[in-house]
């Protein structure tokens, strides 16, 4: 008499939420081609970055209007919310103004990373 198996056993994947986030600030050379899109194209990166956090794509561009990007300081205060990281509106302001580039590249390793998790 032969066994049939009814049920195969299901894969078993956990994913690690955390309220931090995945990369830090000057890690920009985790992800290569963005950190050189970043460096050559500065607009052309953020554009991009704001169409993946789900804003307006030409919003990074109005941030050469003043002494604080406030496009910059509010996609990552919403990437921030979306994803439960931990961390203040005032901290976001001052990465966007002093480390606007790392900053930029932060957020779009938190998404990737974020939409991809398996990657």
């Amino acid at each position: 008499m032969s066994k049939m198996v009814v049920a195969q056993p299901r894969p078993f994947i956990t994913t690690s939420i955390s309220n931090e986030w995945t990369s830090g600030l000057c890690q920009c050379f985790q992800d290569l081609p963005q950190c050189c899109l970043a460096f050559w194209c500065p607009p052309c990166f953020y554009c991009k970055t704001a169409k993946e956090a789900g804003e307006c794509v030409c919003l990074p561009l109005l941030d050469g209007c003043g002494c604080i990007p406030p496009i910059a300081t509010a996609v990552r205060v919403s990437v921030r919310q979306r994803y439960g990281i931990e961390g203040t509106v005032c901290n976001d302001c001052v990465y966007a103004c002093c480390c606007g580039p790392c900053s930029w590249c932060q957020i779009a390793r938190e998404i990737k990373t974020r939409r991809n998790p398996m990657l």
